[in-house]
């Protein structure tokens, strides 16, 4: 008998730069999907609590800026401390309903001063564990003024379902060498999780799912203007840039995109835009097997007599002491 899993795509809007408030929302839909018999659920990339719009709109670059230094503590503030528990009643939600989450956060952690931020990608299995957090590995262009770089200690698979499940943040998606990490280890069923629009998925999604025969899950996020709290503090210069950009529809700043595409590349579900929710879907191990039958990347088609990877999987930390 072949395995099979349900899944759910969290297409959801965060509360803006509100840990606690986005918390307890991402848990609303961790209900809602597992009471539609999910066993595994994606959010978005930096969801929790927020991608940092703010950047592109307001003159992030600046040096030594007030506002772009009030802004980052503002960000810091609501970011997630995991050695603090701060997923803690997130866990306790996955463990009693028995099903996995893959959730986008902004963590802070302790071993590198607990002062910069990372984009990590976190995994919780069933039984409400924390199996791995990601730290992207290169954020992209203007996130690189308030994300750190991470590294390979979150290259990780995880079994769920009898899939073996690993993911990816955003742009790094599209890095060939942290793919084929993940194919080397066994992945089927591959999640790219993005801030959101529809012009980041719709064709890495069916892409990544034919190269690696695998099933693929393309999660983002829902931001409009008016999800930006009153308390923000460039709230004003962020609306005014943004309806100077003008575009099809000046109120979004991401329009989800999620999706699903089969391990031979057509869709299972195609890109959902401005669509805030769960969309479940059903998928059958069984594709992936026949899929592999003509091409498998780090099975009979690769080549370890010619091509190797070595990936360095230790958390880096700036010190080491060694007490008497």
């Amino acid at each position: 008998m072949s395995a099979k899993i349900t899944v759910a795509l969290g297409q959801i809007s965060p509360i803006w730069l509100n840990k606690q408030a986005t918390i307890n929302k991402v848990i609303e839909h961790v209900e809602q999907a597992a009471q539609h018999g999910a066993q595994l659920i994606a959010f978005g990339e930096a969801l929790l609590p927020g991608y940092p719009y703010w950047l592109d709109l307001t003159g992030g670059a600046e040096f030594n800026s007030n506002e772009q230094k009030a802004m980052f503590a503002h960000y810091h503030a609501n970011s997630i401390d995991l050695d603090a528990s701060d997923l803690k009643s997130l866990q306790e939600i996955c463990r009693k309903h028995n099903i996995a989450c893959y959730l986008g956060c902004i963590e802070k952690p302790k071993e590198r001063s607990g002062h910069s931020l990372y984009c990590s990608m976190v995994f919780i299995d069933q039984q409400g564990k924390i199996g791995s957090a990601h730290r992207k590995l290169m954020p992209t262009y203007e996130e690189r003024l308030v994300w750190s770089t991470g590294d390979g200690h979150g290259l990780k698979v995880h079994s769920v379902e009898g899939f073996t499940v690993g993911g990816l943040n955003c742009w790094e998606n599209w890095m060939p060498l942290a793919r084929q990490s993940l194919y080397a280890q066994g992945e089927n069923l591959h999640v790219a999780i993005w801030p959101g629009s529809i012009h980041n998925t719709q064709d890495i999604t069916r892409f990544i799912a034919k190269e690696s025969r695998s099933f693929v899950m393309s999660v983002g996020s829902l931001m409009t203007e008016k999800d930006i709290p009153d308390n923000t503090p460039l709230k004003k210069e962020m609306i005014k840039a943004l309806h100077l950009k003008g575009g099809d529809d000046v109120s979004y700043l991401s329009n989800g995109g999620s999706c699903i595409a089969a391990p031979d590349g057509e869709w299972i579900v195609e890109p959902i835009i401005k669509k805030e929710g769960i969309t479940l879907a059903t998928l059958d191990l069984a594709q992936v097997i026949e899929e592999r039958q003509n091409f498998d990347p780090s099975g009979h088609y690769s080549r370890p007599d010619v091509f190797q990877l070595n990936v360095d999987r230790r958390r880096q930390t700036i010190s080491q002491f060694k007490d008497i």
